[in-house]
């Protein structure tokens, strides 16, 4: 397994286990478990991320850490938009869309100016760091 593969393992374990709190680079920062279906393999996937709460939708950032290429999950989900995210202890719908434009830059914005870890991702960069807003889904 990858080093990354068991971060995000034991990231998640720590989620479920506290209600979604974990400690270390994410202590008291809003963290939620993303499931995205891959796109090649048709297989579950499940990425620990920050987000932003939009008062019902939610946004997550694409920056795999300033890294020259988009995340996988981002990937799937475009291929695959509907998704689901673990917030706290419950687990929620949504369908993901790519925020442009002014809204795209209100929340990255806020999202820098409250982590500026972000900052530091767009900074190593040349890509523009996708903002992906998950809107709710009814049941």
């Amino acid at each position: 397994m990858s080093d990354v593969n068991d971060w995000n393992r034991k990231v998640i374990e720590e989620f479920r286990s506290n209600a979604g709190q974990v400690g270390g680079n994410f202590a008291g920062a809003p963290l939620l478990l993303l499931h995205t279906v891959g796109a090649r393999s048709g297989h579950e996937r499940v990425n620990p991320m920050m987000y932003q709460d939009l008062g019902g939708p939610v946004a997550v950032f694409a920056s795999k850490a300033g890294a020259p290429t988009d995340p996988d999950w981002f990937h799937n989900l475009r291929a695959n938009p509907d998704v689901t995210a673990e917030i706290g202890s419950e687990t929620r719908a949504f369908r993901a869309r790519i925020a442009v434009g002014e809204e795209r830059e209100r929340i990255w914005t806020k999202q820098k100016q409250d982590y500026p870890g972000f900052a530091d991702y767009e900074a190593k960069t040349d890509r523009v760091i996708p903002v992906v807003i998950l809107d709710p889904v009814d049941a």
